[in-house]
């Protein structure tokens, strides 16, 4: 076997056992919660707490190449977001190598919110996406369905 393909058989391996490293171990906690506000209007609460050396980004990372937290809520007649989903943690900034700006993230734990008005009960669904990273490297971006009982 040549030097060349050796080292593309070797760089493949790698690269799937990493791929596969990221989607069975995720070092991400999600849990979810609904706040009353009043009779129609609630907000709808996405927790996530990151093991020690990780981080998440901001929604406004700081560069276009990196992959900000995002939610897609599905279509529903009976709802309205009510402005855009807000972040509430310890936000960090860092000039990080290979990045051209600072970089907005998050280490240990954020909530993300989003108010909603409701005009009758539902089940709020949808899915969101995110990258965790460490100083080393970024793992392959992650989706997660999510469900709010709205009543």
């Amino acid at each position: 076997m040549n030097l060349k393909k050796s080292i593309l058989i070797v760089g493949c391996l790698l690269a799937v056992s990493v791929f596969s490293f990221a989607q069975g171990n995720d070092p991400t906690t999600w849990t979810y919660e609904t706040k009353k506000i009043n009779a129609s209007e609630f907000e709808v609460i996405f927790h996530v707490v990151l093991k020690e050396g990780y981080h998440v980004f901001s929604q406004k990372p700081g560069d276009d190449f990196l992959i900000p937290p995002s939610f897609a809520f599905k279509k529903n007649s009976a709802y309205k977001l009510i402005g855009k989903v807000i972040e509430k943690g310890k936000m960090k900034t860092e000039k990080m190598d290979g990045a051209d700006n600072p970089i907005h993230f998050y280490e240990g734990s954020v909530d993300f919110i989003q108010k909603v008005k409701i005009t009758k009960p539902i089940t709020l669904t949808g899915e969101h996406e995110y990258q965790v990273c460490n100083d080393k490297m970024c793992f392959p971006p992650k989706k997660k369905s999510f469900s709010f009982d709205l009543k």
